[in-house]
């Protein structure tokens, strides 16, 4: 039996091994998907683990998306120049880095049919996911893209990736048409984003990539000022999706079975 894996810290908040087990089990593969708590220093080990085929593939999470990156042999594109990792997999005796992020957003965002060509983007949160959001935004055609974080050096840091990327102080407010929370604040259900949020009016589209809690105190603050909202959950289950077709050569099916699933 095969063994895949998600790794993260937190990790208890993860519903991978409800998905993909759901997928495995629904696909007749011989599998199980599991997680774990690691800390960083742990990360040599479990890549070696996958170079012994005692681990066949592992999914990445926060914190460790960029930290992953020195273990590997090699990146895809997508992971080269987001230097971002979320799915790992054992290709010709190396192990590869790749990105699944990019197109889960992306196909999320379409999925609700929010135009992003010529909108103004606001990201709050310069971690692991970001980049991802960034690369997507590009490709997709926002008009501006702008982002806060509470160390600025580390969002100036990512003006080394993308170049139009415009950085401001953690709490400044500029115009825009949507905002995406891609802190970790939001995964304990007492975290607040400490943001003004009487400044930026209706009429907005609040996104979060968080999805367990499904309706974060970003998202419920912003619906109670009528705006739209959206969570994490359909760029959770398409980043799925893709890592599984990497990983078992089947690409599973997403109905509305698969998505209740996630709300249960």
């Amino acid at each position: 039996m095969k063994k895949y894996l998600v790794i993260g810290n937190p990790i208890e908040h993860s519903l991978s091994p409800i998905l993909h087990n759901y997928w495995i089990k629904k696909n007749n593969i011989s599998a199980i998907y599991n997680k774990e708590k690691l800390d960083i220093e742990d990360l040599e080990k479990l890549v070696l683990k996958i170079k012994e085929k005692k681990i066949h593939g592992i999914n990445v999470t926060v914190p460790f998306k960029k930290e992953i990156i020195s273990h590997l042999d090699e990146l895809t594109p997508e992971s080269q120049s987001t230097q971002s990792v979320n799915t790992i997999y054992f290709n010709n005796n190396k192990t590869i880095g790749h990105n699944t992020d990019i197109d889960g957003f992306e196909k999320a965002i379409k999925v609700i049919n929010f135009e992003i060509s010529k909108k103004r983007i606001l990201i709050l949160g310069a971690g692991g996911v970001a980049p991802s959001l960034i690369f997507a935004l590009n490709r997709m055609k926002a008009s501006q893209i702008i982002l806060c974080n509470r160390t600025k050096t580390k969002a100036e840091n990512l003006k080394n990736l993308f170049k139009n990327l415009i950085v401001m102080d953690w709490g400044e407010i500029p115009d825009f048409d949507m905002i995406i929370n891609a802190t970790s604040l939001g995964l304990n259900s007492e975290d607040k984003i400490n943001l003004d949020f009487s400044k930026i009016g209706k009429n907005k589209f609040f996104y979060d990539v968080i999805y367990n809690p499904k309706n974060t105190n970003f998202l419920k603050k912003a619906k109670e000022l009528g705006n739209q909202i959206e969570n994490g959950k359909m760029m959770f289950i398409y980043q799925a999706h893709q890592a599984f077709a990497i990983w078992h050569k089947i690409l599973p099916e997403i109905d509305i079975e698969t998505i209740k699933l996630l709300d249960d």
